[in-house]
């Protein structure tokens, strides 16, 4: 990467710009803008998230908003009330609040008078979500936006419950928020006799979002809520949908380009959950130029040619070699002018006895995984450059239903979401199953590609489940999650079904065995291309964050079976070190430890043991923060414990205690 440190125009920082909100409440922004603003009025971005400018996202803030400053742009990096240095309280992900202070946001900054009237919003993950989520209420300020691994159904396609099936990462992403929305305010901006109160306020309301989720099983409005899907047409605002295909936002990019009347184009790399220009696996691009090129059309109205970009451009993935992380993903960058593309044509497979083959038949096979497989599945978006992509997966193959097609003469480019039906039923009245589409090697090694999940008893619909009927057989139709990937010659497909895919998805109340009557898969296939269809400039950034370490970071991740109760467990730590800000002297730092484990004949054995600390101050003023929290389950009711306890100079500042139990419905 290409760090620049002299652009085209002269920045000046602002580190505490205050916004106040109709309400009264002042929210904090970090802004970086020409010098010249005043005289020279500029375009704006703005980014909206929870994750404190001040020391959360101080890495990735440093590397990106004094570069778009410094070519022609101001940009504004806001907490959202209640975290850092902004006032009030945070209840929930993508409130009715959070969105108007968004809007709110917008127009107070087109009316700036270093602000041009035109505004765009961009963020990753949160910030992509809101993003997409502001651009639905159309404030008339904005008129573009970046949404960076981000999603259009926050039920079916979000962390939540993934094709109806509760995923473990629900339980987990309640824990990690509770553990960062435990962090205070930075004493020298807010003053010495402010923070300790907003602190303590804020611990005095904080929720654990796990009871929220938990009790919204179903499609309601809760989820319709911020739901883009919902309605298309509202989205006015041109749209830049970006994410990776190691990442858990894959199917959004396609999604939107599909589906929006506004401008809209779509990118998609080898990447995890990142910033492209910073993003592993390599090959990361010029993000920032290509984002400047977006902002400057829609803020500036230059002809930058964007809206002749190729709908959606892609890398496609060359096969490798199971493995947990890969630093680079070689592949080409392909390009269609027009998504869906007319290039791409399915290929329509049978499920046979034990094959994939084009020949329509009958079958009768048992599918009963034991409650441990899908160990080997890796995270749901990968994060830490490290050890958290799918393993190889011939482990989990012995537990699922194996298809597999003849060997491949010549490769096939799979490009988009591979669509299963099947016609199935179950020995209960409750079922989930999980299909892999898997890369089986000539050295018998076994590669994930893609997968999808769906509960059965979600076959009629999401918003109104029904208790299955044993023995009575079911239609489902589900896509599997979008791809591009090479297979090559003498290669062979595999799927491979299981009636679970933990810790991914929790559980099933009762151990259901599955009969399969049969089934198909069709595969979405490009014609292959060698060359390399598009080409970004290489990574350019402003100067990394400049810190001091004080303790390095650490990833570790373990499979086992305990020997003494028989549970097949999987441990994480991830340590995220603890740094000090050079600038403004503020430390900072976290770690986690999760544990996941479950009896392979039950079900209902599953647990969830997750630890969290974060570190921060000055001397003097030294803070931390732990939460210890579990979650487990029966047939009829989930549960869950968490303990929040907050320390200042080693002394205990506060302490919250929750407990919770709901009722299961259908998951």
């Amino acid at each position: 990467m290409k760090y620049v440190e002299r652009f085209p125009r002269e920045i000046k920082e602002i580190s505490d710009m205050g916004i106040e909100m109709p309400d009264g409440t002042r929210l904090s922004a970090r802004v970086w803008m020409p010098m010249d603003a005043l005289e020279n009025p500029v375009g704006a971005i703005l980014e909206l998230i929870p994750y404190r400018k001040r020391d959360g996202t101080v890495a990735r803030d440093e590397l990106g908003h004094p570069w778009f400053a410094g070519n022609g742009f101001a940009s504004v990096r806001v907490d959202i009330r209640g975290n850092g240095e902004s006032e009030g309280l945070m209840f929930d992900e993508y409130t009715s609040q959070e969105l108007q202070d968004g809007c709110d946001i917008i127009q107070w900054i087109s009316e700036q008078d270093w602000c041009n009237g035109n505004v765009g919003m961009m963020g990753i993950s949160w910030g992509g979500f809101n993003a997409l989520q502001v651009a639905a209420l159309a404030p008339p300020a904005l008129k573009a936006i970046i949404t960076v691994c981000s999603t259009v159904d926050r039920y079916a396609d979000d962390i939540h419950y993934k094709g109806g099936c509760l995923l473990g990462e629900n339980f987990g992403w309640s824990s990690q928020m509770l553990s960062y929305s435990s962090r205070p305010p930075d004493p020298k901006l807010v003053g010495d006799n402010s923070w300790l109160e907003m602190w303590k306020h804020r611990l005095e309301n904080i929720p654990l979002n796990w009871s929220e989720w938990h009790r919204h099983q179903h499609r309601d409005d809760y989820w319709r809520h911020g739901s883009v899907c919902e309605d298309y047409s509202a989205v006015k605002a041109s749209v830049l949908s970006v994410g990776g295909w190691h990442d858990g936002y894959r199917n959004t990019i396609s999604h939107l380009v599909e589906n929006l009347s506004a401008p809209v184009k779509g990118i998609v790399g080898p990447w995890i959950h990142k910033y492209p220009h910073y993003a592993g696996p390599q090959p990361a691009i010029g993000f920032l130029q290509e984002a400047k090129r977006w902002w400057d059309r829609w803020l500036y109205d230059v002809d930058t040619g964007v809206e002749h970009d190729p709908d959606y451009r892609t890398w496609l993935m060359d096969s490798l070699p199971p493995k947990r992380w890969w630093e680079e993903r070689p592949g080409r960058w392909i390009a269609e002018e027009i998504w869906p593309s007319p290039n791409v044509q399915d290929l329509r497979l049978h499920l046979g006895d034990g094959i994939l083959s084009e020949t329509d038949s009958e079958i009768d096979i048992a599918i009963l995984s034991p409650a441990d497989c899908g160990m080997a599945g890796g995270e749901y978006f990968p994060f830490a450059f490290s050890d958290e992509f799918p393993d190889e997966q011939s482990h989990d193959d012995q537990r699922s239903a194996c298809f597999d097609g003849a060997k491949l003469s010549e490769p096939i480019d799979i490009v988009g979401a591979p669509l299963v039906r099947l016609r199935v039923c179950s020995d209960k009245p409750c079922g989930q199953i999980c299909v892999r589409l898997c890369d089986l090697r000539p050295d018998g090694t076994s590669a994930f590609i893609t997968h999808g999940n769906f509960n059965l008893t979600h076959h009629a619909s999401h918003e109104f489940p029904e208790a299955l009927i044993p023995g009575r057989f079911v239609d489902v139709a589900f896509a599997l999650d979008q791809i591009a990937y090479r297979v090559p010659a003498g290669h062979r497909l595999r799927i491979a079904i299981s009636t679970g895919y933990w810790p991914l998805t929790w559980p099933s109340p009762e151990a259901a065995t599955l009969t399969l009557k049969n089934g198909d898969l069709q595969i979405p296939v490009r014609p292959g291309t060698d060359a390399n269809e598009w080409t970004f400039q290489a990574p350019e950034a402003s100067k990394p964050w400049q810190h001091d370490v004080l303790r390095p970071s650490s990833y570790t991740r373990n499979t086992f079976m305990e020997e003494a109760t028989g549970e097949s467990v999987m441990t994480i730590d991830y340590d995220a070190g603890e740094n000090r800000d050079l600038e403004h002297g503020l430390v900072s730092g976290s770690w986690t430890r999760e544990r996941w484990s479950v009896l392979p004949d039950d079900p209902t054995s599953a647990t969830a043991e997750i630890e969290w600390e974060q570190t921060g101050g000055r001397d003097g003023q030294m803070w931390r923060t732990e939460v210890i929290s579990k979650m487990w389950c029966d047939r009829e009711h989930f549960y869950t414990t968490a303990v929040l306890k907050c320390w200042l100079n080693d002394e205990t500042f506060h302490e919250t205690e929750f407990r919770d139990q709901v009722a299961r419905r259908l998951v």
